[in-house]
Order: structure tokens, then C-alpha cells, then sequence
């Protein structure tokens, strides 16, 4: 089975059914839905698409983003979303990792797709449910098998270089399924999304609601006064990053109300960050319901963990395997604890990456047979629950959006005053705070906000760092490497 045979099944059940509310409040039918992903595939093809390309979109959520990756899908194409934010320079870097055929851009979601379009010199196309820009590629070679890669997803891992995970039409298929399933979500359903479609989690979050019917109302950015709004007029599912929650509750009691209540709201779950058991215990106090917590990742086609919880379940785990999925953990890997049960994470299912694209040595970097070694550190519990208690790798999650120390220190060293850099999170209530640290060239003047402007214009917004410490000296090994484990103590009375 393949993805677009969930919208081609919707449409002939329920083709007049509300789908999506899109974000700027229009509201699509799942036959428009199915006629958009239709137009989106003609347009593709007459500019030469075809089975085993790659097509880009740069996007916000938005109904004709879903059409795109279901039109890409219809002609065995590879679908690979691509945060709009991302600055030029980053996203040359993708077109050229991609080799991509096309690159669709979604303008009318706002200035960063906008700009783009016009930057590479975009036409303008029609549809049911919205318009695009398509910048047609000469040249892209065809990856053999590629018709049965539904998504290409960028990640960029520890070494901060582009690597596309590409995502088997099985593994959504499943990993839809095993997503609906955990939510339990039908067609009587409406699920708030301003997740990133761009983000496996956000994108999941699609591709579940077109299996079960249920209705997505999307935001093109997080906004939480509309988020309020939305939890009044009929939303039953919440997914949503740690720091999402936090201002939907902080915003709801500067109104006056203490905590949700007369409302269809059902499901609560969180993810893209570590959940903390007091923030956890506000959140369910304010929402009134368990909030649910999981695991997954790029190159697991999202979720393969997650909780089962009860009212008040102290469980800051991230739960139990989920449909499909087999969990171990290897104790003889770089940074176990036997004795403690705790070794790095590895998983197994049809979700699982077919490999990274055109990279065979990265590949076999994380595979182990048909095991994905995650680079996550963690242990089971008497229950079969799963807890995470660190990363071999240093990945920083903020906001919901993947942050790699290595690509955020190699753009700080492009500034001629800058001789090294180094890049952590620090954990913050329901967040994660990108932190850099930097020594100067002898005679620099360097200072933080002049540091921050200058990455404002290489980085996409969420990773440029909140604090910048610029020292003679940072902490470092015999051998030269940076202590990076210290730098946030160690400088602990300058943040």
C-alpha cells in the first residue's frame, strides 16, 4: 500500500466531509483535497517529474503542502518537506543533497516561501486548495527503486553535513497506523496541528489524520491566541512540543481561566523534548487529562514509543513500543551502564529508514543488520517502559526543531573574529536554549548581540543561539577537544 491511497480512500468514503481547516481559515472537503493532490501531480509531471525524483517543498503547514506530498507520492516520487525558515545558502545546500527535480514552494504561507519562490525564479500554479510556486530542475538523475520511498526527510546529524533519510511507503503506512492507533483517533475527530510539517512529528501527524478521516486544523506558525481559540471551538486531539503547552496555559490564565474545562479536548501528548515531573503534573492539572508522552525520530518515520497514561501516573518515560516497532537496548555500546540497565537505543520496523540518501558510508554508520542504532541512551523498566536518560550524540531540540551543534559552530566560525566554537542545550522549563560558546582572534572585538546578528543572516531563526559567551579560553582535553559536558558550569555566572 502507498500513502496516497489514504486520500484516494477518504475521498471515496467521505468526499464532502470537512478535512482540513486550513491556515488561513479556509476549509477543504476531502474531495478537494484528492482533486488538489490530482493538479499537484499534473503540474509535477509536465515539468518532468517522475518515479524515483525528488521534489522539494518549502513549506508551512498548509492544505496545498499536504496536496504536494500526496501528488509527489502519485508519481512515485520522493516528497521531501523543507522548513521554510531555512536561509538560502541552506537550502542550496538541500536542492544539491536532494539532486531534486523540482522545488515547490508555498507561497502563500508567508514571507520566507515567498521569498524563496521568488529567488528561484518560481511559476505560479492553480489548485483547489491553494497556490505554488514550481522551480523546475534540469538534469536530476532518477534513484533506482526510489518509487518506493514515499518521503526524503533532512537531518543533519552530529557532523552537522545533510543526510536524507528516506522513508519507505511500508513504513508510513505503518507508521500512520500505529499513530492513529495510539490516539485511537476516527473520523469524529479534529486534531490541532502547528507542528512543523517539515518535522517527522508534524508530518506523521498528517498522514494519521488522512488514515482515520479525522479533521486537521493547521497553523502556519505557532501562534498561541489562536491555539486558545481553536481549543475552544471543537479540538479533541493536542499534539505538541513541551514549550507549545506551556504558553497555551500561561496565556489561558493571564484570561482568567485557570484551566480548560467545557470542551471536546480527549488526548493530550507531548513530544520533541524531555517531559519534567512537575511541569508534567501543571500541564495535567491544567488540561484536566493525562498528558501522554512518546519517542521517535527522522529515521524512524516518528513514533516507535509511547505512554499508556492514567490521571496523575507520576511516568515520565516515554512509554511502551508502539505498533510495529521492536525496542532493545545494547549495553555494550559507547556510554552504557550495564549495571544500570543502560545502553544506546536501538530499533526495528518497516518504519525504519531504507538508508540515508546516496550516502552508503553514513548508512552503515547507524545500522546494525536492520537495526537503527539511535545514538540515544536509555534503560527499560519492570513494565517494558522505556526512559531516557541521555544522547551519544549532542542534538538539541528546540521548540520542536532539530538543532545540530556541529552546523551551528561551523557558521559562528565563518566570522573572521571567531577561532573556536562550541554548542549545547540547556535544558529550560518545557524547552531546550541553543547556548554558544566562543574564544576570540587576538585583537577581535567581538560582542553577543553583534555575534547573533551575524547569525540571523546563515541560520533559520530557531537556531541561532538565545546566549553567546565570548571567553579567552574554553575548557579543553589534553588532546585539545572541548569539554563541552563543562561549559554550561563552568560559565554558569555568565548566562
Amino acid at each position: 500500500m502507498r500513502i496516497e491511497k489514504f486520500l484516494e480512500e477518504a475521498a471515496r468514503v467521505s468526499p464532502g466531509k470537512l478535512a482540513v481547516i486550513d491556515h488561513d481559515d479556509r476549509h477543504y472537503d476531502w474531495a478537494a483535497m484528492l482533486e488538489g493532490a490530482r493538479q499537484m501531480a499534473e503540474a509535477l509531471a509536465a515539468r518532468g517529474v517522475g518515479k524515483g525524483d525528488r521534489v522539494l517543498i518549502i513549506l508551512e503547514n498548509s492544505a496545498v503542502a499536504i496536496a504536494t506530498i500526496f501528488g509527489a507520492s502519485m508519481l512515485g516520487a520522493m516528497a521531501s518537506p523543507v522548513n521554510a525558515r531555512l536561509t538560502a545558502p541552506e537550502l542550496q545546500t538541500l536542492v544539491e543533497k536532494s539532486d531534486a527535480s523540482a522545488v515547490v514552494f508555498t507561497v502563500e504561507t508567508g514571507k520566507w516561501p515567498a521569498e524563496h519562490a521568488a529567488h528561484w525564479a518560481g511559476e505560479p500554479v492553480e489548485t483547489s486548495v491553494g497556490s505554488v510556486a514550481i522551480a523546475a530542475r534540469a538534469g536530476a538523475q532518477p534513484e533506482p527503486g526510489g518509487e518506493e520511498i514515499a518521503i526524503l526527510l533532512f537531518t543533519s546529524g552530529t557532523t552537522g553535513t545533510p543526510k536524507g533519510a528516506m522513508l519507505g511507503q511500508a513504513g508510513w503506512v505503518d507508521s500512520a497506523e500505529a499513530s492513529r492507533s495510539i490516539r485511537s483517533m476516527t473520523e469524529d475527530d479534529l486534531l490541532y496541528l502547528a507542528l512543523p510539517m517539515s518535522h517527522v512529528f508534524g508530518l506523521a501527524m498528517v498522514l494519521s489524520c488522512t488514515k482515520a478521516r479525522s479533521v486537521l486544523r493547521l497553523e502556519s506558525r505557532f501562534d498561541v491566541a489562536r491555539a486558545h481559540a481553536a481549543l475552544k471551538e471543537g479540538v479533541t486531539v493536542l499534539p505538541a512540543v513541551p514549550q507549545m503547552h506551556a504558553h497555551i496555559f500561561a496565556y489561558a490564565r493571564e484570561h482568567g481561566m485557570e484551566r480548560y474545562k467545557d470542551g471536546p479536548l480527549r488526548y493530550v501528548s507531548s513530544g520533541g523534548a524531555p517531559l519534567d515531573p512537575v511541569w508534567k503534573r501543571e500541564a495535567e492539572a491544567f488540561y484536566g487529562l493525562p498528558l501522554q508522552n512518546g519517542y521517535g525520530m527522522t529515521e524512524s518515520s516518528s513514533g516507535v514509543a509511547a505512554t499508556r497514561s492514567k490521571m496523575g501516573d507520576p511516568d515520565c518515560s516515554v512509554g511502551l513500543p508502539m505498533l510495529g516497532s521492536e525496542l532493545r537496548v545494547n549495553l555494550e555500546a559507547p556510554g552504557a551502564d550495564p549495571e544500570k540497565g543502560v545502553g544506546e537505543v536501538e530499533i526495528r520496523g518497516t518504519q525504519i529508514m531504507k538508508g540515508y540518501f546516496r550516502d552508503p558510508e553514513a548508512t552503515a554508520a547507524v545500522m546494525d543488520g536492520d537495526w537503527f542504532r539511535s545514538g540515544d541512551l536509555g534503560r527499560f523498566d519492570d513494565e517494558g517502559r522505556l526512559h531516557l536518560v541521555g544522547r551519544t550524540k549532542e542534538l538539541i531540540i528546540h521548540s520542536g526543531f532539530n538543532v545540530y551543534p556541529a552546523e551551528v559552530e561551523a557558521a559562528l566560525t565563518e566570522h573572521k573574529g571567531v577561532v573556536l566554537a562550541a554548542v549545547v542545550g540547556r535544558q529550560v522549563e518545557g524547552n531546550e536554549e541553543v547556548v554558544a560558546f566562543v574564544t576570540p582572534a587576538k585583537g577581535a572585538d567581538l560582542d553577543e548581540e553583534g555575534l547573533r546578528g551575524f547569525m540571523k543572516e546563515r541560520v533559520a531563526p530557531y537556531k541561532v543561539p538565545k546566549r553567546i559567551v565570548i571567553a579567552d579560553s574554553l575548557p579543553q582535553a589534553p588532546t585539545g577537544k572541548i569539554l563541552k559536558a563543562q561549559l554550561l558550569g563552568h560559565f554558569a555566572d555568565r548566562l
